[in-house]
């Protein structure tokens, strides 16, 4: 198949702009007019930094990054950070953690090593098919902070509302940073792997405010101490350099969208072709509970597993691909990320309707 013809829904690595993959194939090479390729480039180069500095830049100035927060472009991936956050800032003590999903649940788990988790909600007993409403959160007085993921992409909910808490709020942006506004003085740390709506696979970003460097528990790794990151400006080691190009080149994209109020009119009208499809349906079910539903990540499931799999199968056959559920829920799961066209989310929305008509009984 041709690029063309190809509408990709994977969870992640996901979708990126075409003008940007085509931006960067002109510029691989020769990128600034260096004679070089980035993936060349000494990370120590004026022109690398000039990169750097730009990306982090229009980073800040997408989602209003206060000056009390510093941005970090590191590696490791989103994972990492389910060790780092906690010995960096529990020191040995307590934090509440919010589990209402896949991540989140390894996320408690990981942090369990380092120090007391203390279980704010857990909406396992429904399978995670909703966000508890702020009434329902547990929190502790003496906790080092308040952990959270505001958008769950295997289960396909999304926090629709900020918690409120004395702790200092740590969220996990990974699916859904960059597709709606965020007051990120609200947060002591927000961090996200970049593969969904940022960059290719191997860039983690934190938003950290720098009053919460320099907690790290004495046998955490210094190349995951903040307070380490933060004085050598992420780059203690070599960072990610490509990937850093690259969220530069979907940030000045994004730019040209209208920033992140236009991306988030877009997944509004994007995610609710389908929901609408779904809600109307007798065929297909929504996994997620209205208002938890991401506008990120739609999980549902036809009458059937074997119909699942022909779902898929059938797909793929018309460009439509990466539908298959995560192997933790089953069933089906579109992604649409920032960079997913109108046009997909609509072409979506027709297959599923003629397969519904196709295969139903």
């Amino acid at each position: 198949m041709l690029r063309e013809e190809v509408y990709n829904f994977a969870a992640g690595p996901s979708v990126l702009p075409e003008s940007v993959l085509k931006r960067a194939q002109a510029e691989l090479l020769n990128c600034r007019g260096t004679g070089m390729s980035v993936m060349e480039m000494s990370h120590r180069s004026a022109a690398f930094q000039e990169i750097f500095d730009e990306a982090k830049a229009a980073l800040r100035k997408a989602l209003n990054v206060p000056e009390s927060h510093e941005v970090l472009l590191l590696q490791g991936g989103a994972t990492l950070q389910f060790a780092a956050i906690p010995m960096n800032l529990m020191g040995g003590g307590a934090a509440d953690y919010a589990v209402t999903g896949h991540f989140s649940r390894r996320a408690s788990a990981e942090a369990a090593k380092y120090g007391s988790v203390r279980i704010a909600c857990d909406s396992s007993d429904t399978g995670f098919d909703r966000i508890p409403a702020q009434a329902e959160l547990h929190t502790s007085a003496d906790a080092a902070y308040f952990y959270y993921c505001a958008n769950n992409t295997v289960y396909g909910t999304e926090w629709q509302y900020v918690p409120e808490t004395d702790a200092p709020l740590v969220c996990d942006m990974s699916s859904d940073i960059l597709s709606r506004p965020v007051d990120v003085s609200r947060f002591g740390l927000i961090y996200a792997g970049a593969q969904k709506n940022m960059a290719p696979a191997g860039l983690t970003v934190l938003l950290l405010d720098k009053s919460l460097a320099g907690r790290a528990q004495p046998f955490t790794p210094e190349v995951m101490r903040y307070d380490v990151l933060l004085r050598h400006d992420s780059m203690l080691n070599t960072p990610p350099c490509w990937n850093i190009y690259m969220l530069l080149l979907v940030l000045e994209w994004l730019e040209e969208q209208g920033g992140v109020a236009g991306m988030e009119e877009l997944r509004t009208e994007r995610a609710g072709l389908v929901y609408a499809l779904l809600d109307e349906s007798r065929f297909y079910t929504a996994h997620a509970r209205p208002g938890s539903r991401s506008g990120m990540n739609v999980a549902f499931r036809t009458p059937s597993a074997e119909l699942d799999a022909l779902f898929v199968q059938e797909a793929a056959a018309q460009g439509l691909i990466g539908l298959k559920g995560h192997k933790a829920a089953g069933g089906l799961r579109a992604s649409l990320y920032n960079a997913m066209p109108l046009e997909g989310a609509r072409k979506l929305a027709a297959f599923m309707k003629e397969f519904e008509v196709k295969h139903r009984v």
